[in-house]
């Protein structure tokens, strides 16, 4: 166990998985007292029977799966991880990326009873590649199962973790070292009793752990605490313990001196001094959420600016202006006359060009609207907007926005893309924030957005010469914004919202759909524009713009100009998230087909690798598989279907599919390859591939292969020489008229059999002896693990300018002691049962197994009751002790026996209900002649 824990751990970057001891020597600036790291967490919990019971809301945003699609689902194959291995000498960036499973390699690192805590590179749901830091901690009884938590470690190693001092936990910034930033940063873990020395808050972490009484929440934090809890390992000599953060922090202490840094309308009103009346003024935008319309742009700054300069007490208003008079507190429509607009601004106004499209996409000429001039040009409000140079600006801006956006097919790319043409140049904060639903289904959602609607924040940019925005959600964030906010408004009328100032009242809202009425005073008094990203009949999210209130708000006119380039975007959109959802279907085929874990086998260690021939597509014809038959033997595969795309890859599924089955029959090498070719001619004639099958038998210590036109496997003797074995090559599977001819040879303890595709291999320009000849030098060492000869191989003749898939996989046969094998020959007769449980128990006996005698026999008197009733000639008992305890009747008899109900008064039928209710696992599986009925055993512990 200790050997395999330490080959796992050989796979992940930065491993610190032993605490050091309650009484050990503290090494200088290790855990300062009252210093803590706030980083927020994602907790990740895993039963007994390997399946999640719980997926925290920060899972969703570090991993981007929902809880309701992640919960009790199985835990192998949520998250797929690339593990970078570096040669010595060899840059980290140039590794060969290895797939495997983010749990199943925590569930291996554990199994040990040990905790352990590194970096685990892991893709989302998203296809990105993102950086974890993971603590795991395997679970006793009475919890069982996996206990992991996870964080980003791109932020924290960006900007550093935020402190927490003092016993009221005030957070802080960390600054950087002078050299190198936070880029050592990595996860670690504190020594045992940290809690119980009272120098760790309990309270914070046990808002952490998994729903349930206290006392359980008690029992789980005291055996997280003996192991070791998790914390942040700056550089050699400081290590501070983890706390969960709190997401309302950062806004707050950002919310505390944002009032100072940037001071209001009113307040620069103040100093600055009225400016000249407008000539004129226009009829406000329709209001909505019970607010009268606000005054123009112009006016607005008029009002103000003049309140701040009469003195106080004075009644009155300036000429043109009237005074200002309370919102209703009712919901109302109406619009006053065009000569008395009500000055109350931050209402949220619908863009009147939104609501009412005109045929032509021109601003509609309302029927108040005032005429234009002697010479033509537009008075009033409308002015600005049909000057020459604001129109030829926005009709740059669209022009920019249709040459820089959409430029890929990545989704979250071209959210980026739309954002960073919009910031500084028309707001000062830009993002993104699309439905979840249309990036996790796979079909778009029949409802509408309403208020439980969950947006996934994919982009944000940011003016950051503009002041601090902490209080910002960060990318990859759910958040749900309801129908009395702004956004929630837009996203749900499919209509752009206007915010000229964001009021008290519509600040309070919409801090409390961020997070927190705290951060009312950060958002109030800015101006915020948000349009729906809408295509093709479907909403997919919406467009939030901000302004500082240093900067003039957003009017209708800069409405109307960021409705047309939503449109643009929106389709830029929707046509990554089309192209995502079709790699998305060919990726998921492709991962299904191939196993991301090698089994776990007697008598041989496995070991496999898939390299596609295009990194972003991952969809190939090439396939490997390793499938457990009857008496401990192993067949192993490895194809290639000719092709590339989601084709090769739906007819590799088909072979892959068919080979199990087939498989299954335990049919010899050579018939079985037979059979899959006449498959092949029933699926048509556009299925070729080729074809590897050899079947390992730890036993008897041979191995027997046949091949369908596949690349020659590499035999690596103990001595470490390698021998390109003679098989006949027969033709591709799908050619048909060519025999498959078999070859048998002996096998000794400690051989690698290696097997691969061409694409490994075969040399552009040159001839695949070169790349056969290599493989059979001294490349590979069999002292090494089959993990790492995978590893030796793939660094020594895969190149990344290679453009065909690549299926590798490294078989170590160490074979089955025959001391650990037991065998009889039964006579098919009745008396054969007796003497039946008689051998088990001298057997069980002599391997000092004797706490697994009454029920190995119970069951062995069952299945050789059942054998000695339909056979003919012979009958034979077999029991392999391994890992486990492995007991085989076979008899000559094809028919497979089939779990059946029992008469409720029968004497019989009961045989195979009490191996399933006793055994931990059985089956029954044909052979070339008869049956054979298995059930295994679990050793007791020692």
């Amino acid at each position: 166990m200790a050997a395999r824990r330490e080959q796992t751990e050989s796979m992940v970057a930065e491993s610190n998985s032993t605490p050091r001891p309650a009484d050990a020597e503290a090494v200088p600036g290790d855990h300062p007292t009252g210093v803590a790291a706030l980083v927020r967490l994602a907790l990740v919990l895993i039963d007994r029977a390997g399946r999640i019971a719980q997926w925290s809301r920060a899972a969703e945003e570090l991993f981007g799966h929902r809880a309701e699609v992640a919960h009790d689902r199985p835990a192998s194959g949520l998250l797929p991880a690339v593990e970078p291995l570096a040669a010595p000498g060899q840059a980290a960036g140039s590794a060969v990326r290895r797939r495997c499973d983010a749990l199943d390699t925590l569930a291996a690192l554990t199994a040990d009873g040990r905790p352990w805590a590194g970096q685990l590179a892991v893709i989302d749901r998203e296809e990105h590649l993102r950086d974890v830091l993971w603590w795991a901690w395997p679970l006793p009884d009475p919890f069982g199962g996996l206990l992991a938590l996870a964080a980003d470690a791109r932020p924290l190693r960006t900007a550093g973790p935020r402190l927490a001092l003092g016993e009221r936990l005030l957070p802080f910034a960390a600054t950087p070292p002078a050299r190198g930033g936070f880029h050592r940063l990595g996860a670690a873990l504190t020594p045992p009793g940290r809690l119980r020395a009272g120098l760790l808050s309990a309270d914070r972490l046990a808002g952490l752990l998994p729903a349930g009484s206290a006392a359980r929440r008690a029992l789980l934090l005291d055996v997280l605490d003996q192991a070791g809890l998790p914390a942040l390992r700056l550089d050699p000599a400081t290590v501070l313990p983890v706390l969960p953060a709190d997401p309302q922090t950062a806004a707050a202490h950002a919310a505390a001196g944002l009032g100072r840094r940037y001071p209001t309308a009113q307040q620069r009103a103040a100093r600055v001094g009225p400016p000249p009346q407008p000539e004129q003024s226009a009829p406000p935008a329709r209001t909505v959420r019970g607010r009268t319309p606000g005054p123009l742009p112009a006016q607005r700054e008029t009002a103000e600016r003049s309140a701040a300069a009469q003195p106080s007490g004075a009644v009155g208003a300036p000429a043109g202006v009237p005074p200002t008079t309370p919102a209703p507190t009712t919901p109302t429509t109406t619009t006053p006359p065009p000569t008395a607009p009500s000055p109350t601004g931050g209402g949220a106004a619908i863009e009147p060009a939104a609501a009412e499209p005109p045929a032509n996409g021109r601003p509609p000429r309302r029927s108040d609207q005032t005429p234009t001039g002697a010479e033509g040009a537009p008075s009033g409000r409308l002015s600005p907007f049909l000057t020459n140079g604001q129109a030829g600006e926005q009709l740059a801006l669209l022009n920019e926005v249709g040459g820089k956006v959409g430029t890929t097919l990545d989704l979250g790319f071209t959210a980026h893309e739309l954002c960073q043409v919009l910031v500084p140049r028309v707001a000062d904060f830009a993002c993104v924030d699309l439905v979840d639903g249309l990036i996790s289904d796979s079909e778009l959602p029949a409802a509408r957005p309403d208020d439980d609607t969950m947006l996934r924040r994919v982009a944000l940019v940011y003016n950051e010469t503009g002041g601090a925005w902490d209080h910002v959600l960060s990318e990859g964030s759910l958040v749900s914004m309801p129908r009395r906010t702004p956004p929630g408004m837009a996203l749900q009328l499919n209509q752009p919202v206007l915010v000229p100032v964001i009021s008290a009242d519509v600040a309070v809202d919409y801090a409390i759909a961020l997070g927190g009425a705290r951060l009312a005073q950060v958002v109030s008094g800015r101006s915020m524009l948000v349009v729906p990203l809408s295509a093709r009949g479907t909403v997919l999210g919406i467009l939030k713009l901000l302004r500082l209130p240093d900067r003039a708000p957003f009017d209708e006119s800069d409405a109307a100009t960021l409705k047309e380039l939503a449109v643009r975007a929106a389709l830029s959109l929707d046509n990554a998230r089309l192209h995502r959802a079709e790699a998305r279907v060919a990726t998921t085929l492709q991962r299904s087909m191939i196993p991301t874990r090698p089994p776990q086998i007697p008598g041989v260690q496995i070991a496999h690798r898939y390299l596609p021939g295009d990194p972003k597509a991952e969809v190939g014809g090439d396939w490997f598989d390793a499938i457990q038959l009857p008496g401990s033997r192993v067949a192993l595969v490895v194809g290639d279907v000719m092709g590339h795309g989601l084709h090769s890859a739906a007819a590799m599924g088909r072979f892959r599919t068919a080979m199990q089955t087939l498989a299954a029959l335990d049919l010899p090498p050579g018939q079985l390859l037979r059979h899959l070719d006449n498959l092949a001619h029933k699926l048509g004639d556009d299925h070729l591939a080729t074809c590897l099958y050899a079947v390992y038998d730890p036993i008897n210590r041979t191995c027997e292969l046949a091949s369908a036109g596949h690349v020659p496997p590499v035999l690596v003797h103990p001595d470490g020489s390698g021998e390109l074995l003679e098989i006949p090559a027969g033709a591709p599977i799908g050619v048909g008229g060519v025999p498959f001819v078999a070859k048998t040879i002996d096998v000794s303890d400690g051989s690698m059999l290696v097997l691969c595709t061409d694409g490994l291999v075969e040399v552009r320009g040159g001839d695949i002896g070169a790349g056969l000849a290599a493989l059979c030098g001294n490349l590979i060492d069999p002292r090494q693990s089959p993990e790492q000869a995978c590893d030796v191989v793939l660094k020594r003749l895969h190149s990344d300018d290679r453009k065909d898939d690549v299926a590798l996989l490294v078989a170590r046969f160490d074979g089955v002691a025959p001391s650990e094998v037991a065998t009889w020959d039964l006579r098919v007769d009745h008396r054969e049962v007796r003497r039946a449980r008689s051998l088990v128990r001298e057997q069980l006996a002599g391997w000092h197994l004797e706490a697994l005698s009454d029920i190995t026999e119970l069951l062995v008197s069952e299945l050789v009751t059942n054998a000695v009733r339909v056979a003919r000639d012979r009958v034979r008992l077999q029991l392999i002790r391994v890992d486990k305890l492995l007991v085989e009747v076979s008899d000559d008899n094809h028919n497979l026996p089939s779990l059946e109900p029992a008469e409720q008064l029968g004497e019989t039928g009961r045989g195979l209900t009490l191996v399933t209710k006793l055994a931990e696992r059985w089956g029954t599986a044909r052979k070339a002649v008869g049956k054979v009925v298995w059930f295994e055993l679990p050793l007791p512990h020692a």
